[in-house]
């Protein structure tokens, strides 16, 4: 490589790093001052769900894993966490542990674990196989984990898990003033974020975008791509079962409607809608659809139809999405 191509290569690295980090301070500025002018428990929702397409976009987006069953981390998570904020009990075969609530923090950790466990067990069924092979393992592999939560005694079936308390953080931090719950869920949505973007980023991050380029090259290299595959599916996980156990701490309960299908299909809408492979559409997306679910809310069942049409929309004058065709038309990098 020539002195001129690295020093070209040097410039459009800076100034991809110099759109990011504006493109993140705009965020984190306008995310900082929402609750004065939009409802926080709407933010808090539409951040549990912006972090759930962030984490579902470094699969697909930059590892080109489609997976159908993406919700069952976030279920799962969700059940796991509200299940130790509220009773704070384990009962696996012969262990029988009662601790009692535990700090919210603490339930989102097990929430996380849970999920990242799961990950590993369906990862390592599901990326043995490619393409739409993949798709419907990890389908199948969700109906299973939805068919266990609801017959599992800790998730109460269709009832699900009601009254979870929000607790005191560290105990310390209130997390019942909706204000102070609101930041706390900033923080962990931030966190995420920019852990997920430093994978990206990384050297294990151009390993994944190589093996979704041209995957027979990548292994002629000498890489082992399916431990890179696991490692980026149980990434994923983990960062959906962040999502799921602080959703379920937010809205105090845990339900089905998280472990079901239809979820696994927003998931990829957002993602679709917002810009895939970008590292701010999913952001976009989530919000778009949440929006779209709690104001259009009375035209009930039409808000599905809603939906369609503006996908279809998307997919016909906006095929990078919102966030991709803007950043493409202005030559950013987002």
């Amino acid at each position: 490589m020539t002195a001129q191509a690295i020093t070209s290569s040097a410039a459009i690295d800076a100034a991809k790093r110099r759109d990011e980090m504006i493109a993140f301070a705009v965020m984190a500025l306008f995310l900082l001052v929402a609750p004065a002018i939009i409802y926080p428990f709407f933010l808090m929702q539409a951040l549990c769900f912006a972090l759930f397409a962030c984490a579902f976009n470094l699969l697909i987006g930059y590892v080109g894993l489609l997976s159908f069953g993406h919700a069952m981390f976030l279920g799962l998570a969700g059940y796991v966490s509200a299940h130790m904020a509220k009773t704070g009990a384990v009962d696996i075969g012969p262990l029988h542990l009662h601790f009692g609530p535990v700090d919210p923090v603490l339930a989102i950790v097990c929430g996380v674990a849970a999920s990242a466990v799961l990950g590993v067990i369906t990862g390592a069924l599901a990326i043995r196989r490619q393409g739409i092979y993949f798709a419907m393992i990890t389908l199948a592999l969700s109906q299973m984990i939805y068919f266990f939560c609801l017959q599992a005694p800790f998730t109460h079936g269709e009832d699900g898990i009601q009254g979870v308390p929000q607790g005191k953080a560290f105990g310390l931090i209130d997390l019942s003033h909706q204000t102070t719950m609101y930041y706390f869920v900033l923080a962990v949505f931030l966190a995420g974020f920019l852990m997920i973007h430093r994978i990206i980023n990384s050297p294990f991050g151009d390993v994944l975008k190589s093996i979704r380029e041209n995957e027979p090259r990548a292994i002629s290299l000498g890489y082992k791509t399916d431990q890179y595959k696991l490692a980026a599916f149980v990434l994923s996980a983990a960062l959906v079962g962040l999502a799921g156990a602080t959703k379920s701490i937010v809205a105090q309960n845990a339900s089905l409607t998280d472990v079901e299908n239809a979820m696994s299909g927003q998931v990829i809408l957002m993602t679709l809608v917002g810009g895939l492979g970008t590292f701010f559409g999913p952001v976009v997306g989530a919000f778009i659809i949440i929006a779209m679910q709690n104001y259009l809310a009375g035209f009930g069942q039409w808000v599905t139809v809603i939906q369609g049409a503006i996908f279809v929309a998307c997919v016909l004058a906006f095929r990078r999405g919102i966030i991709g065709e803007i950043a493409h038309r202005l030559g950013l990098s987002l």
